[in-house]
């Protein structure tokens, strides 16, 4: 087994385990995959011996080891996250003039973990580590509106689970979802006045590999300075944000034109 293909088949082998809620037999593994038992069984070898995977010998079957647990603690200290997202935020305030946020779902909040703002800053109540309700925010409902409706349902559940701040914004879970059901089909979501009034704002989801929205990117702007179509194309630009992230963090490099 040549070097390359055996990184590629490990590497899904690996996620294969991850997707999983429990240990999975190498014959599931070797099917999932696609794969020979024989190339199966060699591969977690492997990874067993640098303690990536772990044998349960009780359950027949395999899980990730700590060596994993030590692998993606090592990716959480190190913020690639938001060590990847500060540059294109930059460049997002150079074209729009606007402020520029990245932030992630914790539970029904959304979360913010990176703002940049123009030379002129308009003060904003969307500070790095403040909480807001994720119903109301742009950068909320961005990855909101990319979750399982199933999902969704699970974190508004009732009327009472919804907070308000100006007496704007989605206070069902009906009203939710038809908001969420046209953002989702755009592409985009956007905000106005629902978290502060004569603000608004607009927001794409960052996705993984796998399609799942994990953060969003969103720009906050006066309400009278941009109207509806002037909106749409920052919103488009935000977007375009968004997809480059996406594509950082999932190791694709980006081509520089060759001039």
């Amino acid at each position: 087994m040549s070097s390359i293909p055996a990184v590629s088949r490990a590497i899904r082998l690996l996620r294969v385990l991850a997707a999983h809620p429990g240990p999975v037999p190498a014959a599931v593994l070797a099917r999932d995959l696609g794969l020979p038992r024989s190339t199966v069984y060699h591969l977690l070898a492997v990874l067993e011996a640098d303690a990536i995977v772990v044998h349960l010998p009780e359950a027949r079957a395999y899980g990730l080891g700590v060596g994993a647990f030590e692998l993606g603690s090592a990716y959480l200290r190190n913020d690639p996250l938001e060590r990847l997202a500060r540059p294109l935020l930059a460049r997002l305030v150079e074209q729009t003039g606007c402020t520029a946020h990245l932030g992630v779902l914790h539970g029904r909040e959304t979360l913010y973990l990176v703002k940049e703002q123009p030379s002129r800053p308009v003060p904003l109540v969307t500070d790095v580590g403040v909480r807001l309700p994720a119903h109301l925010t742009a950068v909320g409902r961005a990855m909101l509106c990319a979750l399982p409706r199933a999902q969704v349902r699970a974190l508004f559940p009732q009327r009472e689970s919804f907070v308000d701040r100006t007496g704007n914004g989605p206070h069902t879970p009906i009203e939710l979802r038809e908001v969420l059901a046209v953002e989702a089909a755009r592409g985009w979501a956007e905000e106005d006045g629902e978290v502060t009034q004569g603000m608004a704002s607009v927001a794409a989801a960052v996705r993984d590999y796998g399609q799942r929205p994990i953060a969003a990117v969103g720009c906050t702007f006066p309400s009278s300075l941009v109207v509806a179509r002037e909106r749409a194309m920052l919103a488009q630009t935000v977007r375009s944000t968004a997809e480059r992230l996406s594509r950082r963090l999932a190791g694709r490099r980006e081509v520089s034109p060759i001039s």
